[in-house]
């Protein structure tokens, strides 16, 4: 009877052990995966959202928005024709097609002027004729940017309504009709901590996992009869 028992344990020990490598393999290879996927992700989100969200931080914005008034605006097509574009669907390829606007800007906040205290043919504008984008880089992608929408609302005949914009403290004649301080410093944070960690914590696990030095206090799992399994089951 002692002998069936003892049977007993060392074959449930067998099981449990057999059961631990083979969930020990499936997660070193979701954690290799998730270190792999991140490095492409952090790479994919340098030139979309990290490089754009330090320039505007450069940009120094001012964040209550003034008084803005569009005094020109141009379709234009043709690579040699569109130099530069107030907006543009894609960061990536030249601008065929473009809208340009131009607009005369006042330090005097927009507030103002919906509560009627400013006289808009009395207005010394601080910068005229200068260069309107959408954002900092001037482009976007749907459905965030649209860049058809933008110019009939900034353009064609609203050309001389007064609109918010945001003005650069540290370049005055760009101006912006997007900005937000709270979304552009948390797209930036998030861009950089989430892949970051994600990568740091999957090759910190199977550094301690795998890496001799690291575990010597404790008994390792040997899983590679598991992955010549593995490898066998599926040539």
């Amino acid at each position: 009877m002692g002998a069936k028992i003892l049977v007993k344990k060392l074959v449930s020990k067998v099981d449990v052990t057999g059961m631990l490598v083979k969930a020990k393999f499936y997660t070193s290879l979701c954690l290799g995966t998730t270190a792999i996927l991140s490095v492409f992700a952090f790479l994919f989100l340098i030139p979309f959202v990290v490089d754009p969200a330090i320039s505007t931080i450069l940009a120094d914005y001012e964040p209550e928005p003034v008084t803005c008034v569009a005094v020109e605006h141009v379709y234009a097509e043709g690579l040699s024709n569109c130099s530069w574009a107030s907006c543009r669907e894609g960061c990536t390829t030249a601008a065929l097609r473009c809208h340009q606007i131009l607009v005369n800007y006042t330090k005097t906040p927009f507030e103002h002027w919906q509560k009627g205290t400013v006289d808009l043919d009395s207005v010394e504008w601080d910068v005229g004729e200068t260069r309107f984008f959408i954002n900092t880089e001037g482009c976007g992608y749907p459905p965030t940017v649209n860049c058809t929408t933008f110019s009939k609302k900034y353009g064609y005949s609203n050309i001389g309504v007064p609109f918010p914009c945001y003005y650069s403290r540290t370049y005055p004649n760009m101006v912006v009709a997007r900005y937000s301080w709270d979304d552009n410093l948390r797209h930036l944070i998030l861009s950089l901590v989430i892949p970051n960690f994600l990568f740091a914590f999957s090759v910190g696990v199977l550094i301690y996992w795998y890496c001799p030095s690291c575990n010597r206090s404790r008994p390792t799992l040997d899983t590679s009869s598991y992955v010549e399994s593995f490898h066998s089951k599926h040539e």
